[in-house]
């Protein structure tokens, strides 16, 4: 017997594995650049060349690219310089072939970078990469019979469906023209382009990006006797990016990532170097889901025939909440540094990292801190710029109620708002918000109807069983699974009870005519 079936996607777990790259290394300055007096600052991050699979395993090639800004020893004027390690490492994964898709995040933790003397530098760092192998499996659900001598038993069930997965970048280009009382860039010296409050919404075949970068910049003027400076800008910005399979009304969940930023110096129409481009690149991981309801064979039989079915053990979900949460942070930071009154703070640049999740009865609790990097400058006229890391830590309710051990999800962590201000001299308040975007999903086994098989009817066990019987109805009893146990059919049994209801009561008495 043919049966017509539905097919629904969805995405799994083939293998995921963590693995640390650690970095010590020693770094001699270029003889380009002054001795170094003083350490201001350090950033990061990693450019990944090449990602290999191979069987059983991952390879990874890149660098990773730290960025210094420090004040010369001799002219205590400020200058920057950049080193890029390189990077090998491998990532085993057992069952992986050459042509699956990896998903590989990174994070860096404990980045330090100390002076020996100077002339060379000591760079610490760990990278921690987060590899995920996704397979695409297709369910097929049983949705109905095609024979009409078969009666079938049926079941309504909300289910979610993979309807994209793909990864693409998006690039944000933008110039900044300098004000007029601003000195012309001689030597772009430190800079920051940061998205926030990133609102992303899928279209038909596209997908609306929306946000705002953070953009800070330090520079030297021309003019010796200018001081260094520096500028913060918001960037708002709109795009649309091509999607195909793309529609309003999916359900996505998008893991947006910094891939480059970069900042160049351009001459304006005059021929002075006045404009900043901005060039950012995002990726997107994308995965969009749509719910769809379906009616599914749970049971099948016929009075005039064995149907003997076959299952399959699948694995379904559903859509248990999606909930956008916001925790909002304020603290108070102490500057313990000794050289000197805060005067003023130039830049605050922040990253969330969540340490761990548990599930409680009323949602997810998310523990996790906002890193921060915060630039200031003290009554020093020399050479008045200082930096500081600091930690705000959070813990933060996701509220999904009817959570439980049979459900899985999907959490972001984004940093949309941050703002630093001098409470006194000796103290910083920071406000941030951390959004927190979760999707849950329900999980559970189903043995579906893979096939059915007919058999002729055992004559010998029908010839045993009575012509009419009078059945008294049991708790949990269905008008479909008494006329499955006894060879007859629902309307059969309502027709000769005169019933008008498709539900029967516990103590109610049926008379049943057996009809193979």
């Amino acid at each position: 017997m043919e049966l017509k079936k539905e097919s629904i996607q969805m995405l799994r777990i083939k293998n995921k594995a963590t693995a640390q790259a650690t970095f010590d290394e020693d770094y001699n300055v270029p003889d380009v650049k002054p001795d170094i007096g003083r350490l201001v600052q350090s950033k990061a991050d990693v450019s990944m060349e090449e990602v290999r699979l191979s069987e059983g395993r991952a390879l990874l090639k890149g660098t990773l690219n730290a960025d210094l800004l420090y004040v010369g020893e001799k002219e205590g004027r400020i200058y920057s310089l950049s080193a890029k390690l390189p990077l090998d490492e491998m990532i085993n994964l057992e069952g992986i072939e050459g042509g699956d898709k990896l998903c590989l995040k990174w994070e860096i933790e404990d980045l330090s970078v100390h002076m020996i003397h100077s002339r060379k530098l000591n760079i610490k760092a760990i990278v921690t990469f987060y590899a995920v192998v996704d397979e695409l499996a297709v369910v097929e659900l049983p949705v109905s019979a095609e024979d009409q001598e078969v009666s079938v038993k049926t079941e309504k069930v909300r289910l979610m469906s993979l309807r994209v997965h793909k990864k693409d970048t998006l690039r944000i280009k933008d110039d900044i023209t300098l004000a007029s009382n601003r000195p012309n860039v001689e030597n772009l010296l430190w800079y920051m382009a940061e998205p926030r409050n990133l609102d992303l919404r899928p279209g038909e075949n596209k997908l609306r990006v929306k946000g705002e970068l953070a953009v800070f910049l330090l520079y030297t003027g021309y003019e010796e006797e200018n001081p260094p400076q520096w500028l913060e800008y918001t960037m708002p910005f709109s795009n649309e990016m091509e999607c195909s399979g793309c529609m309003e009304d999916l359900i996505p969940h998008i893991e947006v990532s910094l891939l480059h930023q970069g900042i160049e110096v351009k001459p304006d129409p005059d021929g002075e170097e006045r404009i900043l481009q901005v060039d950012v690149v995002l990726e997107l991981n994308m995965k969009m889901y749509r719910e769809e309801e379906h009616e599914f064979l749970l049971d099948a039989y016929s009075p005039h025939k064995e149907c003997v079915l076959h299952r399959k053990k699948e694995m379904l979900e559903s859509l248990l909440v999606r909930n956008f949460s916001r925790c909002r942070l304020t603290d108070r930071i102490e500057v313990k540094e000794s050289q000197g009154k805060v005067l003023q703070l130039c830049h605050s640049s922040g990253k969330v990292k969540v340490d761990k999740t548990r599930i409680t009865d009323k949602g997810i609790v998310a523990e996790g801190i906002v890193a921060l990097k915060i630039l200031y400058i003290i009554g020093n006229d020399e050479m008045p710029f200082y930096s500081m890391d600091a930690m705000l830590p959070f813990t933060h309710l996701i509220e999904a109620e009817e959570i439980g051990k049979d459900c899985t999800y999907l959490l972001q962590a984004d940093l949309e708002q941050l703002s630093t201000a001098m409470a006194d001299g000796d103290e910083i308040e920071v406000k941030a918000a951390v959004g927190l975007n979760v999707l849950v999903f329900r999980q559970w086994e189903e043995q579906l109807i893979e096939s059915v098989e007919e058999q002729p009817l055992d004559r010998k066990k029908l010839e045993s069983m009575p012509g009419i019987t009078v059945y008294i109805v049991k708790a949990g009893d269905t008008l479909w699974d008494i006329a499955k146990k006894f060879y007859t059919t629902v309307d059969e049994i309502s027709g000769v009870n005169s019933l008008t209801e498709k539900e029967v009561k516990p103590g109610q008495s049926l008379i049943l005519v057996r009809q193979g």
